[in-house]
């Protein structure tokens, strides 16, 4: 184990955000999103079975042997925790591994819009941070959650699989529960949480019908609901929440969405000019305008109401792309890259803004 932990002390001093591990080949480490491999020896098949059998909890043995890959946490005092995923790879254990940081990034790090903090402080309804995997919405997700610690006095039940943040109390009470670790899955977990007195549920992952399902009763008896989707616009969430219910639930769930969603947050990785990266969002509100197009099932029509309800708050990629630009924090080629429309952006960019959204709803 010795050489395992120092192969971890050497990622975290490097700044990787992520280790890979397999047998009979160079440990690789994933820094400012490139792969650079390790200078040691090659973990062999004997080193590799002992590193996963005692880094995996006990209790998760079984459930290791007979699915060969499983999610946990692993924490090594003075490092850090470590979000872990060990499978298996042409017969052999493999394993990676990102490493969680110790404290919560605040909204100005991580350079997120002040709206959040507004949606962040609802007393009620469903908040979902949209994204592929690897876009931070977890970090986005535990920075609006801290916000809400630091200055508002509510209780907060986290479900997670694993633990990414570890939060402290401060105005807030918060209890997180690990799945498989202090609870057996989400269903069970969402099923006797409204026994529990929270004001705020915080789900790792919607990932069924089930899970939604409880989200939404949550939201109907006055209690704020927020959660992670995988999905690549605000304004296709609805219909992807709608794909994990029956055709002939469809129509109930989404009149139930009308009076329980609160926002979608989608957001994108973007590089900067200095070499770092910021998030770009697009950002969904519950406006009139939305509830009534929910309620139509005028679902297309979502993203036109985002483009024109900048005054509400919402804002679409491409106009945080523009902005993100104008401010000279990332380069016109960057945005071009990362938009939804990149042929509109770069009419904007020429001084050209046709609002396509007006004309649409209208």
């Amino acid at each position: 184990m010795q050489l395992f932990h120092k192969i971890l002390k050497v990622a975290v001093d490097g700044g990787a955000s992520d280790v890979h591990i397999k047998v009979n080949n160079p440990v690789v480490l994933r820094i400012s999103r490139q792969l650079i491999a390790m200078d040691c020896p090659n973990p062999s098949p004997e080193w590799m079975a002992n590193v996963v059998m005692q880094i995996v909890p006990e209790h998760l043995h079984p459930k290791l042997l007979a699915d060969r890959e499983i999610d946990f946490s692993y924490n090594l005092p003075g490092l850090g925790r470590f979000r872990t995923n060990v499978f298996q790879q042409r017969g052999e254990w493999a394993m990676a591994m990102r490493h969680v940081k110790a404290s919560v990034p605040s909204f100005e790090q991580l350079g997120l819009l002040p709206i959040l903090k507004e949606i962040a402080e609802s007393a009620r309804g469903i908040v979902l941070m949209a994204g592929i995997t690897g876009s931070g919405k977890s970090t986005t997700l535990a920075a609006m959650i801290e916000h809400v610690n630091n200055n508002l006095k509510r209780h907060i039940i986290t479900l997670e699989d694993p633990i990414e943040y570890v939060f402290e109390d401060n105005q807030s009470v918060i209890e997180q529960r690990e799945i498989g670790l202090d609870t057996q899955s989400f269903h069970g977990a969402l099923k006797h949480v409204l026994r529990q007195d929270p004001d705020i549920i915080m789900v790792g992952e919607m990932r069924d019908a089930i899970s939604f399902q409880a989200a939404i009763s949550a939201a109907d008896t006055g209690h704020l609901v927020m959660s992670t989707l995988h999905t690549t616009s605000a304004s296709s969430s609805i219909g992807r929440i709608l794909d994990f219910f029956k055709a002939d639930e469809r129509e109930q769930v989404r009149r139930q969405l009308v009076g329980t969603i609160r926002a979608v947050i989608c957001q994108r990785m973007v590089n900067t000019v200095d070499g770092k990266m910021t998030p770009a969002l697009e950002i969904l509100l519950n406006t009139p305008t939305v509830r009534k197009l929910i309620e139509e099932g005028r679902l297309d029509k979502l993203a036109a109401a985002i483009e024109t309800g900048t005054e509400d708050g919402m804002i679409t990629f491409n106009q945080h792309l523009y902005n993100l630009t104008k401010e000279g924090r990332i380069t016109e080629k960057e945005a071009l890259a990362k938009a939804s429309n990149p042929q509109a952006l770069e009419m904007n960019f020429k001084g050209i803004f046709n609002s396509q959204g007006s004309r649409i709803l209208s």
